[in-house]
């Protein structure tokens, strides 16, 4: 237990402050001229892009929502109508609110429906070569002054700029799935982004409910480049021994609300994978070709019975057992404290690689996207706050002892490897 856990009254006010202090943009003044935003476009009407409107659809602004064929166009309506209608029976909504909702939306089949909008977020294929063109296509029919925004989790929001005339008025608005839910959302501030585009952004935040934290551009931004330090770990130690569920419940314990084999099974092992193109150089490869991909199929890391209850496989662990063996490990015990330190502890030296590079704008930044993102628990404040209740020097010293084991990634940020060359007594 890090030092400031005992201390819940200082760790409730960290997160108010961290919360609070989000909203501050450097470089951006409180008096920054703000684009009113009247009506929102959406490209794409899938499960991102029909939770997305429903934030704006719930406040009154009208919304637009494009897909190239009627039958997804159809399918995207349809579930944003169960969804109001599921808050509704819930009494969440009364009837009323949902028609009022609903009558909100305007379907379309080309993009120069969006034409009109204020602001338009693109929510298609996580694909770059898919997302240039579509921004060549907005910069095409976009009325002047309008915002263009991206959902992307990761690709970079220069390269989508440079497709466009107009790169001041890129931005990246990365919401988190199901985006009619959660409360956080990432605002990736490129390189040319205007100062009156983020202040927008980020009091739009605001009126929909969200808690934003501003990033700059680099792979995965600021949430996700952290969730592949961990999930790289959480790989290497089942080739090394660890079980699957043994991962996972050490991070359970820790007081996450699932690991990250539950959390792959929960998302689909198959997303992004593609039967014809898999060379079985992976565990989830391999798990893919034998149609275990998650709790759709009732079997991924887990089988799952038809409550979608998992019970930890034997053909899983027979195959990861045989493929590590393929690859030269030699499995070994792996405690409890060994895995919560590879999981945990390359993280936070990846949160200061963030701020060495500016991507973060403060250190409570990364607090606010895990705990509103990814479930990091609230009682420890955050990821950043934690380790400094554990001793930077501490982590410093654990990862260089695990330096043999971490792979490609394992080099000390600068923050750390000053502090493991001071013996642990620098800040």
């Amino acid at each position: 237990m890090s030092k400031r856990e005992a201390d819940l009254p200082e760790v409730q006010q960290h997160i108010l402050a961290a919360e609070r202090d989000a909203a501050r943009i450097d470089g951006v003044s409180a008096d920054t001229q703000r684009i009113p935003i009247e009506r929102v476009g959406i490209l794409g009407a899938g499960t991102m892009g029909g939770g997305i409107a429903m934030n704006f659809l719930s406040i009154g602004i009208p919304v637009t929502i494009v897909e190239r064929d009627r039958a997804p166009l159809e399918r995207g309506i349809a579930t944003i109508r169960r969804n109001y209608e599921r808050a509704a029976s819930r009494g969440r909504l009364a009837a009323e609110d949902v028609e009022r909702a609903l009558a909100l939306l305007t379907p379309g089949l080309v993009i120069d429906d969006l034409a009109e909008s204020d602001l338009i977020i693109e929510a298609v294929f996580e694909n770059m070569a898919v997302k240039k063109d579509v921004f060549r296509k907005l910069d095409a029919i976009a009325k002047p002054g309008a915002i263009l925004a991206s959902n992307t989790s990761r690709l970079d929001i220069d390269v989508i700029a440079a497709e466009t005339r107009r790169p001041e008025a890129v931005i990246g608005l990365h919401f988190f799935s199901p985006a009619n839910v959660m409360r956080m959302l990432e605002i990736v501030r490129g390189a040319k982004t205007g100062p009156s585009q983020l202040a927008t952004a980020m009091d739009l935040a605001g009126r929909i409910g969200k808690i934003a934290v501003v990033s700059g551009v680099c792979p995965g931004f600021i949430g996700n480049r952290m969730l592949g330090r961990r999930q790289a770990q959480a790989q290497r130690l089942i080739l090394e021994g660890a079980r699957p569920w043994d991962v996972d419940r050490v991070l359970t314990e820790f007081g996450f609300p699932m690991g990250p084999f539950q959390m792959s099974d929960l998302a689909g092992l198959d997303l992004g994978w593609r039967r014809e193109t898999s060379k079985g150089e992976s565990i989830r490869d391999l798990l893919c070709e034998r149609d275990r991909r998650g709790q759709k199929t009732s079997k991924g890391y887990y089988d799952y019975d038809a409550e979608r209850v998992a019970t930890p496989s034997p053909e899983v662990e027979a195959l990861i057992a045989e493929f590590a063996r393929s690859r030269g490990y030699r499995s070994r015990q792996v405690t409890d404290d060994e895995i919560l330190e590879r999981l945990l502890y390359p993280m936070i030296d990846e949160g200061m690689k963030i701020l060495d590079e500016g991507i973060a704008q403060r250190a409570s930044d990364i607090d606010v996207v895990w705990l509103n993102g990814y479930g990091w628990p609230a009682r420890t404040g955050g990821p950043m706050f934690w380790a400094e209740g554990v001793g930077l020097g501490r982590i410093a010293t654990r990862l260089q002892s695990h330096a043999g084991k971490l792979g490609p990634d394992g080099a000390l940020s600068q923050r750390l490897a000053h502090i493991a060359a001071s013996d642990g007594q620098a800040n």
